[in-house]
C-alpha cells in the first residue's frame, strides 16, 4: 500500500489546499486527490513533480510504501 505524505508536508509548510493550489497552478481537486493515500496512486508523474517542486522536496518524499499491517496499526493507535 502507498501512503501519501503530501498532507504532512503541506502542514509543515503551513499551506492549506487553496493556497497550495494557487502556488502550483493546479486545481484544489487535484491537490486533494494527491493528499489521499488511494488518490496519489492515480496521479501522473508530472503532477507529482510539480507538487514536489512547490514543497521543495524530491518526488519520492511525497509517498512511502507501507505494509498493510503497519497501516492498520497506525489507524488504531
Amino acid at each position: 500500500m502507498i501512503h501519501s505524505n503530501i498532507k504532512v508536508l503541506m502542514k509543515e509548510k503551513k499551506l492549506n489546499v487553496r493556497e497550495f493550489a494557487e502556488l502550483t497552478g493546479m486545481s484544489t481537486a487535484t491537490i486533494n486527490k494527491a493528499r489521499r493515500d488511494n488518490g496519489i496512486l492515480e496521479c501522473r508523474l508530472s503532477t507529482l513533480v510539480r507538487i514536489a517542486d512547490a514543497l521543495g522536496v524530491k518526488t519520492k518524499q511525497l509517498y512511502e510504501e507501507v505494509e498493510e499491517t503497519e497501516k492498520l496499526e497506525s489507524n488504531i493507535g
